[in-house]
């Protein structure tokens, strides 16, 4: 069934010449933006900050992140977009407005088409404001992509082929796992379980571990620092958390080990575990057996999380290795749709 469109292709490609039509992963953690024929140009964190009595925005991206659990009572250092999905709409609009602009100022005159990448989970009221929210930040037309499709594209996997590709994105709010073939996702699962859950459970440990509280972005220090999904072969790496005592309400450090750590995010990584099998469950069975022999491709910033391809490798018993630039495959993915669209059209939601 062709693919009904708010704009023809014919009018699309006329006032194309005249805007840089972009591509926007907006992730729970971070959003990049592409631009048509330019690649990657924006990749900043989703944090706003404003202030509280009047609303105005002070700081978007990197500055607003490093006010988190730093601000006076005034101001607010916000997330507006909450397990895949916007938590904020009127402050999305104004990041995504920011971020438009940021990159469309020199053609101001002929507003852009917006390719957005979404959850295949959310719901259609949950799409509609993704839509609402880009077309009132400037764009002219909104078109929404599944977030394992593009990261599919993105990581150069044959989507259009017969044979069927199995991807894992792991973003900051949800891991999204597919099976697709033939331009379409054959079998999958959107799971509200990824790196923001990973730091929550990187607090509750040291919180019930060491009788510490520590913020989310000392969680995500440790993550990054010695975070791992399977025993690696080099020597066990340890890191300094800093926090506040539960029982005097001083500040204290602790050494943290890799393999405490590794027993703190157990949870959050069964649960993707969970997901991917129920998928594989789904899958027929001519596709689970190219999936098997073709193997996972990990996408997202948790492919980048040490050993989490030799932990899924074992659970599943199939190969699993990460994409090239996993945390840039989803906002590559929806670009190159959008450059081509007569190959792609299928991948995006009808509009209307």
């Amino acid at each position: 069934m062709a693919l009904r469109r708010g704009l023809s292709s014919r009018w699309r490609g006329f006032l194309g010449r005249w805007s840089q039509d972009i591509a926007i992963d907006l992730g729970t953690a971070n959003t990049l933006v592409y631009v048509r024929g330019r690649g990657i140009v924006v990749r900043e964190p989703s944090v706003v900050a404003r202030d509280k009595v009047s609303g105005a925005v002070l700081a978007i991206g990197e500055e607003a992140k490093a006010m988190l659990g730093r601000t006076p009572p005034g101001i607010d250092a916000i997330r507006p977009l909450k397990d895949g999905v916007i938590a904020d709409f009127d402050v999305a609009e104004e990041m995504l407005r920011y971020f438009i602009h940021r990159v469309h100022r020199r053609r101001a005159f002929v507003h852009p088409t917006v390719a957005i990448g979404i959850p295949s989970g959310v719901t259609e009221v949950e799409r509609r404001a993704v839509r609402d929210a880009t077309l009132r930040a400037g764009a002219r037309e909104a078109l929404l992509i599944e977030e394992p499709m593009a990261a599919a594209i993105g990581a150069g996997l044959p989507v259009s082929s017969p044979t069927g590709s199995m991807v894992v994105d792991i973003g900051g709010g949800t891991s999204e796992v597919a099976v697709i073939a033939l331009n379409g996702v054959v079998a999958g699962r959107s799971v509200r379980v990824a790196g923001d859950e990973i730091d929550e459970a990187i607090v509750s440990y040291m919180h019930y571990e060491f009788d510490l509280a520590i913020g989310i972005r000392m969680a995500e220090h440790i993550k990054l620092a010695i975070g791992s999904a399977y025993p690696m072969d080099e020597e066990e790496r340890v890191t300094i958390a800093r926090g506040r005592d539960l029982v005097s309400g001083l500040p204290r450090s602790v050494e943290v080990s890799e393999a405490q750590i590794r027993e703190g995010i157990v949870e959050p990584l069964r649960g993707i575990v969970e997901a991917i099998k129920a998928t594989l469950e789904e899958t027929p069975a001519e596709l689970s057996a190219d999936v098997m022999e073709r193997g996972i491709v990990l996408t997202g910033g948790g492919a980048l999380l040490r050993g989490i391809d030799r932990m899924l490798k074992e659970e599943m018993q199939m190969p699993v290795r990460a994409a090239e630039d996993p945390m840039s495959c989803v906002v590559i993915g929806a670009g190159r749709a959008l450059e081509q669209m007569d190959k792609f059209a299928e991948a995006f939601e009808p509009v209307g």
